[in-house]
């Protein structure tokens, strides 16, 4: 399989329906908002992108399942297969608000390996993208993770987790330990965006539990191509449907060790 030929097809299918998502933000409305279930929203912009998506990755790789935040296939998929994990606006809180920090993200992966990674945030216009053995680019300019070594020397980026409380502490005082160690934590709202922006070296590291595989799959993908490392809480590689990462260049080493002391 020819990856980058594969990545730039995937770059215009993401650039459609980031159109999209732009075009309706101009007049979204909150009443247009529903719930899942607590705290976690949906538009019909989320779905909307998110069909768009389907239909032209299925043109493009017939042979492909999904795994998608949307549920738009109505199929189960097969984890161990060849996979397009989609997720049609990583913030969509921040969206619904009108905060301008919100993404497509696209990956492919086999099982549990990343293979390709897209993502685009259209308020910065800015397409990150990668392949395995490819490297990572923003905007046609390759990216290298940050070459901090020292929490010392670090931005950091987290998410707050927004259900399944239950670790709530444990991450609070990872939280507070950090603060005292670094140059500051930022929560912007995207996880995708956060792992592009580790990439592209403006995070020495992100960090987060409660995630699921449409939240990371290209941008760990897009780490790992820039000379970063990635792992679950554990050190291990179960990140992609394991529910916590955490992704960084050569900071991760002190990183791990502050989140494996305490969660």
């Amino acid at each position: 399989m020819n990856f980058e030929a594969l990545t730039h097809q995937v770059v215009e299918v993401v650039k459609q329906a980031s159109s999209f998502i732009q075009q309706e933000a101009a007049s979204f409305r909150q009443e247009k908002v529903e719930y899942k279930d607590v705290n976690n929203l949906v538009s019909y912009v989320d779905k909307e992108a998110e069909k768009l998506l389907v239909d032209g990755l299925r043109a493009i790789l017939p042979e492909a399942s999904f795994i998608t935040e949307e549920g738009t296939t109505g199929l189960a998929p097969d984890l161990d297969a060849l996979n397009w994990i989609i997720d049609p606006l990583d913030g969509t809180a921040n969206f619904v608000h009108g905060l301008p920090v919100y993404c497509v993200s696209v990956g492919l992966a086999r099982g549990k390996e990343p293979l390709v990674g897209v993502i685009h945030e259209p308020n910065r216009d800015e397409l990150f993208y990668g392949w395995q053995g490819g490297g990572a680019w923003c905007n046609g300019e390759k990216m290298q993770v940050s070459p901090a070594s020292q929490l010392g020397e670090s931005l950091l980026a987290t998410g707050f987790p927004y259900y399944i409380f239950d670790k709530h502490d444990r991450y609070m005082k990872i939280l507070e330990t950090l603060m005292r160690q670094t140059h500051g934590l930022r929560r912007l709202g995207a996880a995708a965006v956060d792992l592009a922006y580790v990439a592209a070296g403006r995070f020495e590291g992100f960090y987060e539990y409660n995630l699921q595989s449409w939240d990371m799959a290209a941008g760990v993908l897009l780490v790992q191509e820039a000379g970063g490392l990635v792992t679950d809480f554990s050190g291990g590689d179960n990140y992609l449907f394991g529910g916590d990462v955490v992704a960084a260049g050569p900071v991760h080493t002190e990183l791990l060790a502050v989140i494996e002391d305490i969660f």
